[in-house]
């Protein structure tokens, strides 16, 4: 049986975010106690690359498919819930993040309702303002350690992807500051020594063992969504202090 979460409600302790948000609840059978007595401690962003909110529900829900998520964000601002937050649910898969692995027992699971191929709306975005200051607060979670899919899975996904408004969470200091606007790239950029890049993209978080493609892809995605070609110094001064 499933632990009482903390009362839901609780005043945020973020901006002037929307404060009330209404989820309905559709129980996935995927999921279990979380390992080793952990709590969550981060947060990991998805986005859906399906048709619908609904067939994403549906998939999260099927044993078969043996995935599952704590809340799913529709485009029209709805939202459900699907996994109890003390549960463990399925949605992290393989990955790492600041040296830590089983981020399914660490972390708790938002699916977003997008393609991939266009901006996310603004009514979900709304709902996610008002949902995770609240999901922060019950767990005592910095907004630092709300973090991409992308970034504890480099090299094998891309979720919540380029079109996602990071600047607009890290504004509002529900995800990790920028260090300063985004860098650019120049003439005078030679580059930078890929080991050089590891060792800073280590630090900030990045600890997954992947290649150096996939590394740059997925800092940029998190940094830089609108950088192209080479490695540069603008990628590495773009990269945040450690968490």
């Amino acid at each position: 049986m499933a632990m009482a979460m903390p009362a839901l409600g609780i005043q945020p302790r973020f901006g002037a975010f929307p404060t009330r948000v209404q989820i309905a609840h559709h129980a996935s059978p995927n999921c279990g106690p979380r390992r080793g007595g952990l709590v969550p401690r981060y947060v990991v962003l998805h986005h859906t690359a399906m048709a619908s909110a609904a067939a994403a529900i549906a998939r999260l829900s099927d044993p078969a498919a043996e995935v599952s998520a704590h809340y799913v964000i529709c485009k029209s601002g709805a939202v459900t819930r699907l996994v109890d937050e003390d549960q463990r649910a399925w949605h992290a898969g393989v990955g790492e993040w600041c040296g830590l692995q089983d981020m399914n027992s660490r972390s708790i699971g938002i699916e977003l309702d997008n393609d991939a191929k266009a901006a996310f709306t603004e009514p979900l975005m709304q709902s996610l303002l008002a949902l995770l200051p609240q999901v922060l607060a019950r767990w005592d979670i910095p907004a630092e350690n709300v973090i991409g899919h992308s970034d504890m899975a480099p090299g094998r996904k891309i979720d919540p992807g380029a079109h996602f408004d990071w600047p607009r969470l890290a504004a509002g200091g529900l995800a990790q500051p920028y260090p300063h606007q985004p860098a650019i790239d120049s003439g005078a950029d030679h580059g930078v020594d890929p080991a050089t890049f590891r060792a800073a993209a280590r630090h900030a978080g990045y600890t997954a063992d992947v290649d150096d493609a996939a590394l740059l892809r997925a800092v940029r995605l998190r940094w830089r969504p609108k950088a192209t070609g080479r490695l540069t110094k603008a990628d590495l001064s773009a990269l945040p202090p450690r968490p």
